[in-house]
């Protein structure tokens, strides 16, 4: 569920970007790798309507050029695709190069292909005059799958071999019971059956790296962000204003700094929101975020961990943020096997929405909530974001999709707290529900709304108006 990569979108710019790398091993297995003469990509229904703001085709073009999303200086980018723009060729997979021009070998097409709204097709003409293709489809979250799902029967066999199996809420909190365990160390003993606790504090700790400097960047960035709408990064001057002379080098120092500043309680609310706008405007300009469960709403779950760092409780260490990432990881793969975490399929309340209700939930079991508290303060984050829309103003992520990790990051502490001073036991809602009323409401959602920028804001706000 958190995975580390480049902006600006998990579904467009991540997605796509893993596709034209698994393109390159499928040429390389059938031994058609060495005779590719020509290359082109085919993108279809969201990836089309909303590619060129999400930077789709750069991502599809930097993926069959070798890069990977986690390691590539996020800096070369631009000099990268200015290479291929000038010289009109690309290195496939840093091999081979062959003829390539952005604007007529990546192909947008409206239309949308049945199985997800996401799709694209990888194409190649090899050097006999053979053609050969494959298509996969971004589900949301970076995760990227073939219609046929060759390896479902694989995951349902590792799933099958977890010490605690859960598909729903419910089941989660039998497991809790039965073993009188958090929610987070129900989830760790999974992680245990399938990596070592070595591997497990080593993918985290990097994961909370890249999320803690994503908020330093943003906050130390100042200026307009790319893409035409003109926005101006606000998360540059909110923090001067809360940080004053404070002195520091590193985002460890940041995060002492911090926690040595007087915090009146307007303050707090400033401080939440600089975390999240600070995440997002470093996700709209292609750099490094982590997706949480998307790069969309990457803001909101740095956000509220930075809040219990440097607000609740200055003494929180790795420990803490492990605790917080193993529950929060769990709410989002509850609500992408009961619903869905892309924007797609389900609007804003798929990513957004499924950042608060992970959030609330962690930031409620770090605060000593039980496991129904905790599944309390995510039907509660959820429940408010229901029906929201994906409207993205020029196809960009920036407007109103910044600010959304905003209130999603505010939303979650408002829900943690409600849920800490309630009794879980008599919530009218469970977790499941709320998650199978999104799912309906995804579904019955009209497709203007659901990153095609047709509808809603992308179409009430035009470019020239910005």
């Amino acid at each position: 569920m958190l995975k580390i990569g480049v902006g600006p979108s998990s579904s467009h710019t991540l997605g796509p970007w893993r596709a034209a790398q698994r393109w390159i091993e499928e040429l390389k297995i059938a031994k058609q790798f060495e005779n590719v003469a020509e290359v082109y990509v085919d993108l279809y229904g969201s990836l089309s309507l909303t590619g060129k703001g999400h930077a789709t085709d750069l991502a599809s073009v930097l993926g069959l050029c070798g890069y990977d999303p986690v390691t590539i200086p996020v800096e070369s980018i631009t000099t990268e695709i200015n290479f291929i723009k000038t010289n009109k060729k690309l290195v496939l997979n840093g091999e081979k190069a062959i003829a390539f021009q952005i604007e007529e070998n990546v192909v947008f097409h409206k239309k949308f292909l049945d199985f997800h709204p996401n799709g694209m097709t990888f194409r190649a003409v090899l050097q006999n005059g053979t053609k050969t293709s494959s298509t996969f489809y971004s589900i949301g979250g970076g995760f990227v799958v073939k219609k046929e799902r060759k390896s479902a029967k694989l995951k349902k066999e590792q799933f099958n071999s977890f010490p605690f199996p859960i598909e729903k809420a419910s089941e989660l909190l039998v497991h809790c019971k039965a073993e009188k365990k958090k929610i987070s160390e129900i989830v760790l003993e999974n992680e245990r059956s399938l990596r070592s606790d070595a591997e497990i504090d080593a993918g985290l700790k990097a994961i909370w790296q890249v999320m803690l400097e994503s908020m330093y960047v943003g906050c130390h960035t100042e200026g307009i962000l790319p893409g035409g709408l003109n926005v101006t990064r606000r998360a540059f001057h909110t923090h001067q204003s809360l940080i004053g002379d404070a002195a520091y080098t590193t985002p460890d120092e940041w995060i002492e700094a911090i926690r040595n500043t007087e915090v009146k309680f307007r303050q707090i609310l400033k401080w939440v929101t600089c975390f999240a706008l600070a995440v997002n405007e470093v996700n709209a300009s292609l750099g490094r975020v982590v997706t949480a469960p998307t790069n969309g709403s990457a803001g909101v779950i740095p956000a509220v961990m930075m809040y219990y760092m440097v607000i609740e409780n200055h003494n929180a260490n790795f420990n803490h943020v492990k605790q917080f990432m193993l529950v929060a990881g769990e709410i989002g793969s509850l609500f992408k096997k009961g619903a869905t975490i892309s924007a797609a399929m389900g609007g804003c309340q798929a990513e957004i929405g499924v950042s608060s209700a992970m959030a609330a939930g962690a930031l409620t079991e770090l605060m000593g909530g039980t496991p129904e508290q905790v599944q309390m303060a995510s039907e509660i984050a959820m429940e408010h974001h229901l029906g929201l829309t994906c409207d993205p103003i020029g196809g960009l992520v920036q407007i109103p999709c910044i600010e959304r990790n905003a209130m999603g990051a505010i939303k979650a502490i408002n829900a943690a707290e409600m849920a800490l001073d309630g009794d879980a036991t008599k919530a009218k809602v469970p977790l499941d529900k709320v998650i199978e009323t999104m799912w309906e409401t995804a579904k019955d959602m009209s497709s203007r709304y659901k990153e095609t920028s047709e509808g809603g804001l992308a179409v009430r706000v035009n470019m020239s108006d910005c």
